[in-house]
């Protein structure tokens, strides 16, 4: 007896669901339990719980809740990012039992679905309403951004970007662009070599209204707002995370890594690399990091530096102990502490010399290109809280030797190494491929 299709429908949509809850909440337990349902009509529905550690999502005949650590609740983004992902499936799936809707939103089956759970988020009301919105646009710009990435021009990386105007101009600096000029911002404009040269998605930008038509190609630092950034942001993308504070724009940019980037509300809100996308959440983390160093200066000096090396794919790993008097020399062998060097007295320098002019020195005096180079040295920067540092390029000691079968004794040496400091302080570790993941009290707090 074949399944009638809208049961068909309800459980392949429902299986999306969960693929897609599990990709993006991978730090969440989940279980799924059946309700009563006296319909398959699509509706979703995020039921509200008297526990921020845990959300329920309602769809057909399931229940699906997510549980995630009392002391570190569902953020306002992780919660908005559920509600994206179900307005586009539950839209989706009505417009399959809807010829009118499907021949007046094909759009919502073009390209990858991932790409639209972003664009949702972004402009979280549009798909829920059905009124035209940039949802498509951003989507399809998304889409424009994967196609350049499998390019190459004379054998270089490409970079590009476009920023994304809330309105059909720019009312800082209208345009007069006669209706036979204008052309949609589409996977077309790929298959033309200048393309790949007009913007390099770092100082210049397309600029697109909403209805995505190409208005210019900008500076994007001609439209970066005079305010202060909530997060520290990588100094190469400082100017996109300004074009978008407070004024409804959305700037999407393909790095020269390849790695897609959606800046909107002043910070970066999205990461495409490794073949799938992440949820930064960058607020909300940066707040538990400032947390936990408790400094406000040292908290910031220490993020930024650890963005930029991000960014420039290069790895460190900074320490910053709580109690130094009692935990540094179980962290650091004596010949790496920098009170304890002592310069040669020989002719030629050497290497307690070169780090014997750190001795003293903390974060606040040093030049932020100056600590970046010292942050890059083989080994660990180790600090106190006030900034003051205890020690440059250390290789940590590991007090306990990880057992066979630990998480210790399968990890490579800085993740290895980040994980026993955790023990004693709180770990700022940067990894090459772009990564950043912050270790207190022997616990992974959050990947970046």
């Amino acid at each position: 007896m074949s399944l009638p299709p809208v049961f068909a429908a309800s459980a392949l949509y429902d299986s999306l669901l969960q693929a897609a809850l599990r990709q993006f909440f991978g730090r969440a337990t989940f279980e799924t339990e059946p309700i009563p349902s006296l319909s398959s009509d699509g509706r979703l529905a995020i039921e509200p719980t008297n526990d921020p550690s845990v959300l329920s999502i309602r769809w057909f005949g399931s229940r699906h809740v997510l549980h995630v650590p009392a002391k570190r609740p569902f953020t306002a983004h992780e919660v908005r990012l559920s509600r994206a992902i179900g307005n586009v499936l539950a839209a989706r799936y009505r417009a399959i039992f809807d010829p009118k809707q499907m021949l007046e939103r094909g759009e919502l089956f073009r390209g990858s679905i991932e790409d639209r759970y972003v664009a949702a988020f972004l402009d979280e009301s549009a798909i829920a309403t059905g009124k035209s919105s940039r949802v498509d646009l951003m989507a399809n710009a998304i889409e424009v951004l994967r196609v350049a990435a499998l390019s190459s021009y004379e054998n270089r990386a490409i970079s590009s970007g476009v920023l994304i105007l809330e309105g059909e101009d720019d009312l800082a600096q209208p345009r007069n662009v006669a209706p036979d000029q204008t052309y949609p911002y589409s996977q077309a404009l790929t298959a033309i070599k200048s393309f790949y040269r007009l913007s390099d998605g770092i100082d210049t930008v397309f600029l697109v209204n909403r209805n995505g038509d190409v208005l210019d190609i900008v500076e994007v630092a001609r439209y970066a707002e005079p305010v202060a950034l909530r997060v520290p942001t990588a100094a190469r993308y400082r100017q996109h995370a300004l074009a978008t504070a407070g004024n409804g724009q959305i700037c999407i940019v393909l790095s020269p890594s390849h790695e897609i980037k959606v800046f909107a509300e002043g910070v970066q809100i999205f990461s495409f690399r490794n073949a799938r996308w992440h949820l930064l959440d960058l607020q909300a983390k940066y707040q538990m990091w400032h947390a936990a160093i408790d400094h406000e200066v040292l908290a910031e000096r220490l993020f930024q530096t650890g963005v930029d090396l991000a960014d420039s794919r290069e790895g460190a790993l900074f320490v910053v102990l709580p109690d130094p008097a009692t935990s540094l020399s179980q962290l650091v062998a004596p010949a790496d502490q920098l009170d304890l060097v002592r310069p040669s007295s020989g002719t030629a320098p050497t290497r307690g010399q070169l780090m014997h002019m750190l001795r003293g020195r903390s974060v606040q005096d040093l030049d932020p290109a100056v600590f970046r180079g010292l942050a890059r040295t083989d080994g660990a920067t180790v600090l106190d809280r006030t900034g003051r540092l205890l020690a440059v390029g250390a290789i940590l000691l590991h007090t306990e030797p990880p057992e066979p079968h630990s998480t210790l004794a399968v990890e490579g040496a800085r993740t290895t190494a980040a994980m026993a400091a955790g023990r004693l302080g709180a770990v700022l570790k940067v990894s090459e491929d772009g990564l950043i993941t912050f270790y207190d009290k022997q616990e992974r707090i959050w990947d970046i």
